[in-house]
């Protein structure tokens, strides 16, 4: 543990500032949100339940500053058995919640392993790559391969297609910043992706058997037109876009979007909350938001290319990987251009897992960029 209280010198501001607005926009658009999912009554009870996460999250940011993240390094192994073992055991004592069994409750709480997951993985695959000499042919893909798909095998069992994704691009992102030929790298991202895409047509066409449910083939379809099934597998994304449009460039006001308040719009407190954003603060707050994510990655790549070790880089990339994709994603969906996966927005969704991940995410970045350099007297 390494509490110098000079390395406070190095923390980088500007993302702790960009982190809190971010949290700030979430807390207030949630109020809003979640009186169009639950009526004005319970709203409240979201928003504390939402800033509860805000307040564990905070605590777990400072926790992992105390320590130097090298020794993550060290306990890669009990971190990855961790892993392992959460997201073994949602398979065995799991909550089904829409379609995928991703949840354990304990007592009043419920926990997303699937989420939390993300954090050790990019902690546990950073040291493996990081101790490798060579990373060059396909062959020396064999570890890292392994340490990805076991966790990666998991989480599709239950199914989420969506925090599968996550850990591919967290891995690929990780994998190019290390060195490994960008050629074989979309020729290894290209073959499952095209394997993927037969599978499913294979299945939609004579029936061949699949891992994902119905609604996840029809999500994943959908957006190629959206408005062919407005009434049922087109509904949120039709839904989404009318929201979207409607709040033109200032927006009709915060509690004000009709598409929000009269329960329209599915599933508005979590993973549609930018279409919430875009009717109710209009194209101006829309654009707040996307500009707030860009500081955000570019200050985490920022750490990435100062950092004082490769283990420490590939930390900082992972993250920048993992938030990068809930962005595109989440906002894409949105928009229907991009398939309905259930990826929150980071920060600003409703959900306590996914507000405490990200926060630990954070903490990691800003751990690798307050140990860039020495501290000098």
């Amino acid at each position: 543990m390494n509490i110098d209280l000079r390395l406070l010198r190095n923390l980088d501001k500007v993302l702790v500032l960009v982190i809190m607005a971010l949290i700030g926009v979430g807390l207030l658009v949630i109020s809003s949100a979640a009186r169009g999912y639950i009526g004005q009554e319970g709203a409240s009870g979201f928003v504390l339940k939402q800033a509860l996460s805000v307040v564990l999250g905070s605590i777990a940011l400072l926790v992992i500053l105390l320590f130097d993240y090298t020794e993550f390094g060290r306990m890669a192994n009990l971190i990855y058995g961790v892993n392992l073992a959460l997201l073994a055991a949602v398979l065995v004592m799991g909550k089904v919640t829409n379609g995928a069994q991703s949840w354990i409750g304990i007592g009043p709480l419920h926990i997303e392993p699937g989420e939390y997951g993300k954090v050790m993985l990019i902690l546990t695959l950073a040291h493996v790559i990081s101790r490798m000499e060579r990373l060059e042919s396909i062959w020396d893909l064999f570890w890292p391969g392994v340490h990805v798909l076991v966790p990666l095998a998991l989480i599709m069992g239950q199914p989420d297609l969506g925090t599968g994704l996550v850990y591919v691009c967290m891995t690929a992102a990780m994998l190019f910043v290390a060195g490994f030929p960008v050629w074989k790298l979309l020729l290894l991202g290209g073959l499952p992706v095209a394997g993927v895409v037969g599978w499913v047509v294979a299945h939609v066409q004579w029936g061949v058997w699949i891992i994902l449910d119905d609604y996840q083939i029809k999500r994943l379809t959908n957006f190629i037109n959206p408005m062919a099934d407005v009434s049922d597998s087109g509904y949120q994304v039709f839904q989404s876009i009318i929201s979207i449009g409607s709040g033109g460039l200032w927006g009709k006001g915060l509690y004000r979007g009709t598409q929000n308040q009269l329960g329209f719009l599915p599933e508005q407190h979590t993973d549609f909350i930018y279409s919430v954003v875009a009717e109710e603060l209009g194209f101006i707050g829309g654009v707040v938001i996307i500009v707030l994510f860009t500081l955000l990655i570019w200050r985490i790549l920022t750490a990435a290319g100062q950092s004082k070790d490769r283990y420490g880089m590939l930390i900082a990339t992972g993250v920048a990987a993992m938030i990068s994709f809930h962005v595109l994603e989440n906002i894409g969906m949105t928009m229907g251009v991009m398939p309905v996966t259930g990826i929150p927005l980071p920060f600003v969704s409703y959900g306590g897992s996914s507000l405490i991940t990200n926060l630990m995410a954070m903490g990691l970045v800003l751990n690798v960029g307050m140990r860039r350099k020495p501290i000098m007297f």
